[in-house]
């Protein structure tokens, strides 16, 4: 507990920078919906003359984005990205650090184990991304609440917003798993916009081809928006193929970390 309690704090003020970078794009996105939605016709026929994988990637469906679900979709996909990064970021500092601030072999000579260590540092990682999307939800429910024309369905409205959180999940995973596998990660920003990016443009890729079965190449990809607004659900063999990254980038990382050779100072 002490362990986790002080990891929590470690990450804290990354927890509220990002937090606070979230809700002021939710907050700055939203606003513009009222003037939107009474341009509507001008700025479908710009919308109109971009390619459908253009829109697709900035999370347009001409035939929902006035309605304010369809609008939300818009900011969201940015703020996923950022998200992404936030877990990303995350997973790949929270293990690193030790060797990087040379403070591995310290903390391995105290009476716990390698898998209490990993454990601490999973349950504050996950900590912090659940008070951020906590903060986020609340605070997109305010904002669509107060700049809504007509009545909307607030499920849905929860599903597309926890979809930030699912994909953060993939990524802190990944993240994970990453700072076991790279002997010396001396900076970790480099590394976790790199991997995010990377995703992001092979989603874009999906998008230009149309192929279904492309989509499992990127998180990004997994919860397409435009199906939950029609059919209120998540795709489940999506679902499932970000469950089993999850679970075998986490299971890999412990399996890795209790076989690895901690280098002393």
């Amino acid at each position: 507990m002490n362990m986790f309690l002080h990891e929590l704090k470690a990450n804290g003020k990354s927890t509220i920078i990002w937090s606070i970078s979230l809700l002021l794009l939710v907050v700055l996105f939203m606003s513009f919906y009222p003037a939107f939605s009474k341009d509507a016709e001008d700025f479908t026929k710009i919308m109109e003359g971009y390619p459908e994988a253009v829109r697709n990637l900035l999370g347009v469906n001409l035939g929902t984005f006035f309605s304010i679900l369809g609008f939300y979709c818009f900011p969201l996909t940015f703020i996923t990205l950022c998200g992404a990064i936030q877990a990303m970021n995350l997973g790949t500092s929270i293990i690193s650090k030790e060797v990087r601030e040379k403070t591995a072999d310290f903390l391995l000579t105290k009476p716990v184990t390698r898998t209490t260590i990993i454990t601490a540092k999973l349950m504050a990682a996950l900590a912090s991304l659940v008070i951020t999307n906590i903060l986020y939800i609340a605070t997109a429910s305010i904002m669509v609440f107060q700049v809504m024309s007509d009545d909307f369905s607030y499920k849905i409205f929860l599903m597309l917003s926890l979809t930030m959180f699912f994909i953060q999940l993939i990524f802190l995973a990944l993240g994970f798993i990453l700072s076991v596998l790279i002997p010396k990660m001396k900076t970790v920003l480099p590394v976790s916009l790199g991997v995010v990016f990377a995703f992001y443009f092979l989603g874009m890729f999906s998008d230009t081809t149309g192929e279904e079965a492309k989509r499992y190449l990127s998180p990004f990809k997994y919860f397409d928006n435009a199906y939950i607004l029609k059919h209120e659900s998540f795709e489940t063999s999506f679902i499932i193929a970000g469950a089993v990254i999850f679970v075998f980038a986490i299971t890999a990382t412990y399996f890795i970390y209790l076989k690895k050779d901690i280098h002393s100072v």
